[in-house]
């Protein structure tokens, strides 16, 4: 960023109160270099923060509490104070109804984001079983802000980091149900949400995107299955039609094993740990979660909750400072590419049209 640029008003929800949520967000300000660029907004509780701040030793990282986003402070690490009762932590436990506090955090955090108070979003890791168990209706992060975002635009969990953007078709959804699931509206759906995402989002100017096979040797000409010719191939092809640069469907094991990944600037994956498994080989603990698609920036760790750590002070806090980064890259990325497509010749023409009027 440069001295005429504001920083960034980072939203940053709680998430799971007894995981390593709250543990890397003071680790990540703990470093005052942070807060040059950003400016952190945290949705928690003075209490719950101070007792994590203790519990793992971080209590010179200094908090500033508001009571509204619009008064957070440049430079510091602002706490929107949402709740006020004392809440009974159980660090490393499963969280069960105390997931209610977690979805309070993200519901002010996405508010919010939707009007204008803070510039992007970064979540934590939630215990989506004990979120659901809370009242949560939703598998995850990315379905509640696609239903916050209005519900009828497509949107794609994207994995970023060390060069690598893995999508995937299905989600969070049993093995059992993958194959009936993939279908070539809906890969060509998610393709075209990433082909989006690297122009606008990541600033490549021809992307290159390589599709995945279903099964064992992408089918093996059909010997292992005929999902891969019979729907991955049609989309790759149609892909192509638009203008949209796709090669596959590639083995997923030859493709990540001899570097094949390199040659692209993104990558769909058929299912969740198709894609995830060798992102996470190759990129954990500075992989980012970027929900591409919606009209909002929105960023994760790729970690999870890290009960089995939570409390120890160990947990590492890298994931989190890069999405925190990512987020502000993605926005200032899409305000590049406003610009670059706007019309520079627009203001002459409405003047051209009000003196012919």
């Amino acid at each position: 960023m440069n001295d005429t640029q504001q920083p960034v008003r980072v939203g940053i929800s709680c998430g799971d109160l007894n995981g390593v949520g709250l543990e890397v967000v003071l680790k990540c300000f703990e470093d005052a270099r942070m807060l040059a660029d950003i400016t952190p907004v945290l949705y928690c509780s003075a209490k719950v923060l101070s007792h994590h701040r203790k519990q793992v030793k971080l209590e010179e990282v200094q908090f500033h509490r508001v009571n509204d986003a619009r008064e957070a402070l440049a430079k510091k690490l602002n706490l929107v104070n949402l709740w006020e009762e004392d809440v009974d932590l159980e660090l490393g436990k499963p969280s069960g109804q105390l997931s209610s506090y977690a979805i309070k955090s993200l519901e002010a955090a996405a508010q919010d984001l939707a009007s204008g108070k803070v510039d992007v979003l970064v979540t934590a890791p939630i215990d989506k079983n004990s979120m659901q168990l809370a009242g949560f209706a939703f598998p995850g992060h990315t379905e509640f802000l696609q239903h916050m975002a209005g519900g009828d635009g497509e949107v794609l969990m994207l994995l970023v980091g060390d060069g690598l953007r893995v999508g995937c078709v299905t989600g969070h959804i049993p093995l059992k149900d993958v194959s009936a699931a993939i279908t070539t509206d809906r890969i060509l759906a998610k393709a075209r949400v990433l082909y989006q995402s690297l122009l606008r989002d990541f600033g490549v100017i021809e992307p290159r995107i390589a599709l995945l096979g279903l099964n064992p040797h992408a089918g093996d000409g059909g010997t292992l299955g005929s999902e891969d010719k019979e729907r991955i191939v049609p989309a790759v092809r149609r892909l192509n039609e638009e203008g949209i640069k796709t090669m596959g469907p590639y083995a997923a094991d030859g493709f990540f094993g001899n570097g094949t990944y390199k040659h692209f600037d993104g990558v769909l994956a058929m299912y969740h740990d198709q894609g995830l498994a060798p992102f996470k080989a190759l990129s954990f603990g500075h992989g980012v979660n970027f929900t591409a698609g919606l009209p909002v920036v929105r960023t994760s760790p790729d970690h999870g909750t890290g009960l089995d750590i939570a409390g120890q002070g160990i947990a590492d806090e890298g994931s989190f400072r890069a999405a925190v980064w990512l987020a502000a890259d993605i926005r200032q990325n899409r305000e590049r590419f406003k610009l670059i497509g706007a019309d520079p010749l627009q203001p002459q023409k409405r003047e051209k049209e009000r003196k012919e009027g």
